[in-house]
């Protein structure tokens, strides 16, 4: 290595490739902990292959990971300093996207919601000018629409886009706020479902893109969902926009195991029957002072829940119910929100329960409604907090249920099939309940599991918990895995505790979201959830890529309870939930509108069927339901439209990770060997581990202790750890990246490293691989140049040119100067050239410099013809909307006028010319209108064309690092 090496180095390992280039994504992959998945690398490279493209569709089936898709390009956005980022998806996403981003990709994120937005402003921060990527549930984000429209967001990534599909039609109001505050921003959608029972799905989804793709919605009606709709020309023009990888595609890179569903009944005592009847009849009173008037459904969802969950979990609840009768004692009753609120909270129910309380705007004013009346009757109430005091009693009396003593008797079989398949001795169990998890926690302690067992909840703020965290933390004090969020860290030393020393980890529905728990492959839902999505997304933590075992689920089935029974078939007939390969489809999962309205459907049936009869019949007609818009009517469309028939598909995808991994080896490998340069004065190296010891830190704030780089080829441990991130932190202390401070000192100092003229000699026998091109070289000297060039015009392109000759006057090609710069060289004295020389090698420069900017220009060129090609048939589009609407008049007037020659009577004869010349009428303003839109789309055209034009005048700088005399030995 020489101050030459470093210097060109360290700007190679910043500059911003072309759009199309995998090396655009070098910084990005090698920086982020995840396994290298081509379909991923090539997903990442469409999203961003174009630069004046207002988004695109990344539309994978479930389990590929468009997530880490959406991961890089974010990363790789970071990495160029474009950092205005924002990440809308459902409320129950939200913190798996926050601690994904930390954890996969380093990325620093803010989750944003009523109550973080108001904390923000009370400590004077902009919540939206942080230095961190936004996430915000799609609720939240139409309420501050104003907002986010005031902001020139880099990227909007839109997760589960398939919800926003009717974002055109103005009844949708989530999705018109959407799509308004996000118009001007370049956008990344993501849905394994973009099409489920309407072509006109996609015309939707393609309008939160981008309204110039079609025309409106009448021009695509008319194109491709008749009968004989040009289905061929609608898939060119998606393809433009959306890609979409099928499992099948990706198997030799992605294995996945199977599901084994269990199911364990149990037949509740008489007793625990008679409490859950009692406490039925009280929730489906008409009038109630214990439920508020406001969220009534959600409450008595709520209720349900826990009733179901545990007698423990009810009897908390109606403690809680009966203290605040107590209080509203001798007030007027009002509508109490905070209440559900609470109910949520304090059980750690799904956030996106509280995030559809939290969305409900307070009322202007208190009105009497007709199923609680607006004073206190003190006699009702008093009868009230009796009643909920008797059942509270009621239920804290029933001491250990029979569901909880036959929780241990599914344990013994879930962990018998684990040994049979020598997978660890692991179990996760799900509950709705927070009561429920540490009461099943105390049981299991006293029967045969001490010490053994763990809680995972949203809070995470028992005391044995926050032993746990503080033992990590003490443990990981010099390992630079501590992020300094509380949740984040506390969530990673529970699960680190699960793996490592526990046998059991119990959780709420906070471990459904954003935790990976691969070397578990037992899973117990004790409390079943209505909503399919909650289902699988429980699931899913456990099978999903990296699951080495087949996943076993159990799920328990009141015996005594024909609506639990219909649940439980309705989720494993329909949903297909808890077996096969991957479990629940995109197709069947994407059905479901809303998982809590979904809930609200079967609540309705627990709320008014009595007898078995009834269930049944209501139960059917919700199936029923089902079959309609799970039915496989689209499934032939579907695939012609976004299936990929490439035979080569496999074949490119493997040439996509070898490109891919051969920048990544070069990077790492430059990268490594310039930071050896840089701190060799100040650290000691280990090659083979890629391991170093930094003795003295270069600046504040860096510490010093065992670093070790980053490495996708490198062996790591087999701990079937949580994350590479984890598995690396075994090797050293610090993980060390390039977004790493010390990584940014090493290649800043490298830029601005001293290079004077000055002979350098390249030795190509030590080299370990044959470079032919180097070789054809030895014994020969010449003259070389680095030149930075930067060009701008639709993004930021930069290069570095090589200029050189040797001493026959013969020049050397690019590619022959990098290979000259793979080779260990060493420094032979400062130097100078003849002024012929000087100017010889400055004309080869400026020659190399015009053909890079021709290039560059060429491919801006052909950006721009897309772009105008895309917006010359949206103008199409809407001259042929207009144009149908004449035709379609012109149908009606014919129709007209044959009926009026089959008229029997004046009278009819009379009205049906009146139908003609209104039609008439019509028909000539119709006429005119087309020439209308004709010049007023052709002006919007022309100034969107026009606009694109001016983006695509260039600007450009050049820079030269350095010159130097070369030879070769």
């Amino acid at each position: 290595m020489t101050p030459f090496h470093a210097k060109y180095y360290s700007y190679d390992l910043t500059r911003q490739h072309a759009a199309n280039d995998v090396g655009r994504l070098s910084q990005s992959l090698f920086d982020a902990s995840v396994d290298l998945n081509p379909h991923q690398i090539e997903a990442a490279l469409f999203a961003l292959r174009s630069p004046i493209s207002k988004g695109v569709l990344l539309a994978d089936e479930v389990g590929l990971g468009k997530t880490i898709e959406a991961g890089i390009v974010l990363c790789q956005l970071w990495s160029e300093r474009k950092r205005r980022l924002l990440v809308i998806c459902p409320a129950s996403l939200r913190k798996q996207w926050a601690i994904e981003l930390e954890e996969k990709f380093n990325l620093p994120s803010v989750v944003l919601d009523a109550r973080t937005w108001r904390d923000a402003v009370k400590l004077g921060k902009s919540p939206l000018s942080q230095k961190a990527i936004v996430v915000l549930s799609y609720n939240y984000a139409n309420r501050i629409r104003d907002e986010l429209k005031a902001i020139a967001w880099d990227l909007v990534v839109i997760d589960e886009a398939h919800k926003l599909r009717n974002a055109y039609r103005e009844s949708n109001k989530i999705g018109q706020g959407i799509r308004w505050a996000t118009e001007d921003s370049r956008k990344l959608l993501l849905t394994a479902t973009p099409l489920q029972n309407s072509l006109l799905e996609l015309y939707g989804l393609s309008t939160l893109i981008d309204e110039h793709i079609f025309g409106d919605v009448n021009a695509f009606r008319s194109q491709y969902t008749n009968a004989g709709g040009d289905l061929e020309g609608l898939r060119q023009r998606l393809g433009g926009f959306c890609r979409r990888t099928l499992r099948n595609q990706v198997t030799e890179y992605i294995r996945y195991t199977e599901r084994r569903a269990i199911t364990r009944p149990f037949r509740p005592t008489d007793d625990e029957h008679k409490l859950y009847e009692a406490v039925t009849a009280f929730l489906m009173r008409e009038s109630s002072y214990a439920i508020p008037r406001r969220q009534r459904h959600l409450t008595e969802l709520i209720l349900r829940k826990l009733l179901a969950s545990s007698s423990m979990a009810i009897a908390g609840t109606l403690e809680t119910m009966k203290q605040r009768l107590e209080t509203l004692r001798d007030e007027k009753v009002k509508d109490d929100p905070e209440f559900t609120e609470l109910l949520v909270s304090e059980e750690d129910m799904e956030d996106d329960l509280l995030d559809e309380i939290l969305d409900i705007d307070p009322p202007e004013a208190e009105t009497e409604t007709e199923n609680q009346p607006p004073t206190i009757d003190r006699k009702l109430l008093n009868q009230e907090i009796a009643e909920l005091a008797n059942l509270a009693n009621w239920a804290k009396s029933i001491g250990t249920d029979t569901k909880t003593r036959t929780l241990l008797n599914a344990l013994d079989i879930g962990f018998e099939q684990m040994a049979a398949t020598d997978a660890q001795r692991k179990a996760l169990i799900f509950t709705e309940s927070k009561r429920t998890q540490t009461y099943l926690k105390q049981f299991l302690e006293a029967n045969g599991y001490a010490g053994e067992v763990v809680e995972f909840s949203g809070t995470n703020n028992s005391s044995e918990a926050t032993a746990i965290y503080q033992q990590w933390l003490l443990a990981n004090r010099d390992t630079g895995r501590i992020t300094g969020s509380r949740d984040i860290d506390i969530r990673a030393a529970l699960i680190e505790h699960f793996r490592n020393q526990a046998t059991i980890l119990i959780a709420t529905e906070a471990a459904a979201e954003g935790v990976n728990i691969q070397f578990c492959s037992l899973v117990i839902n004790y409390d079943l959830p209505w909503n399919p999505q909650r289902v699988e997304q429980r699931i899913g933590r456990c099978h999903r890529y990296g699951q080495l075992h087949d996943v076993v689920v159990i799920n328990f089935l009141n015996e005594r309870n024909d609506a639990d029974r219909r649940v439980l078939e309705l989720l494993t007939e329909k949903f297909n939930l808890f077996n096969g390969v991957f479990g629940a489809s995109d197709e069947v999962l994407g059905s479901i509108e809303s998982g809590v309205d979904f809930e609200k459907r079967i609540l309705t049936i627990y709320q008014q069927c009595r007898t078995p009869a009834e269930i049944e019949t209501a139960f059917k007609a919700l199936q029923a339901e089902l079959d309609e818009s799970i039915q496989a009517r689209m499934t032939d469309t579907r695939k012609l439209l976004l299936e990929n028939f490439d035979e080569d598909v496999h074949e490119r995808l493997k040439v996509q990770l070898s490109d891919a991994k051969a920048q990544l080896d070069k990077f790492g490998k430059r990268f490594w060997l310039l930071t050896q340069f840089m701190l060799q004065d100040r650290a000691r190296f280990d090659d083979q581990q890629l391991i170093f010891d930094l003795v003295q830190s270069p600046l504040q704030g860096i510490a010093t202790g065992r670093y070790h780089l980053i490495s996708k080829s490198a062996p790591k441990p087999d701990h079937n750890a949580q994350s590479v991130a984890e598995s690396n932190a075994d090797y050293g202390n610090f993980l060390y990246r390039l977004s790493h401070p010390l990584g940014e000192y090493v290649v800043d100092h490298g830029k601005i490293i001293d290079t004077p003229v000055a002979k350098v000699v390249f030795n190509i026998s030590q080299h370990r691989t044959r470079l032919h091109l180097v070789e054809a070289l030895r014994g020969k000297f010449g003259y070389l140049v680095l030149t930075a060039l930067a060009i701008e015009s639709y993004q930021r392109e930069e290069y570095l040119l090589f200029s050189a000759i040797a001493d026959d006057s013969s020049p050397l090609d690019q590619e022959t100067c990098e290979k000259l710069f793979s080779c260990y060289a060493e420094m032979a004295g400062i130097t100078s050239w003849p002024d012929a020389i000087e100017q010889r090698l400055q004309q080869d420069a400026q020659r190399h410099v015009k053909a890079t900017i021709s290039q560059s220009l060429e491919a801006n060129h052909k950006h721009f013809n897309e772009a105008r090609e895309k917006l010359e048939k949206w103008a199409d589009d809407m001259v042929l909307a207009a144009e149908k609407a004449l035709k379609d008049t012109k149908e009606q007037i014919k129709i007209l006028q044959r009926q009026a020659r089959m008229a029997t009577n004046l009278d009819e004869q009379h009205d049906i010319q009146q139908k003609i010349l209104k039609l008439e009428k019509q028909q000539r303003r119709q006429r005119q209108e087309i020439f209308q839109v004709e010049d007023d789309v052709i002006v919007k055209r022309d100034q969107l064309i026009e606009t694109l034009e001016r983006r695509l005048t260039q600007k450009t700088e050049t820079k030269r690092l350095f010159a130097i005399e070369w030879a070769v030995v």
